[in-house]
């Protein structure tokens, strides 16, 4: 399963699958990539299944791509399908 995905190759392809910004509401509310839900990492890390279900495909940024990152592992050991979005919201500044 694919674990990463660069932020050129997520606009390029527009993959199917939620898009999850863990960042605080303040900084999600302060700007975000369209069509994105806002769940803080705290949350998700905590009830996945309160979020989540294994069917589905998630992508999943932070800011720069580190803390998504170690989110999308532990969602994946889990049995969720998250993939994370290298680079994150920054990335995504810079090929919007």
């Amino acid at each position: 399963m694919l674990s990463n995905i660069s932020m050129s190759d997520f606009l390029k392809y527009l993959p199917s699958g939620q898009i999850i910004d863990i960042r605080s509401i303040e900084k999600y509310n302060h700007n975000h990539i369209p069509n994105a839900k806002n769940i803080p990492m705290e949350k998700l890390i905590a009830e996945p299944e309160k979020y989540l279900n294994r069917f589905e495909n998630y992508y999943i940024y932070c800011q720069n791509g580190i803390k998504s990152k170690k989110v999308c592992q532990i969602l994946r050991s889990l049995g969720y399908k998250a993939i994370n979005i290298d680079g994150g919201y920054e990335s995504w500044i810079l090929e919007k």
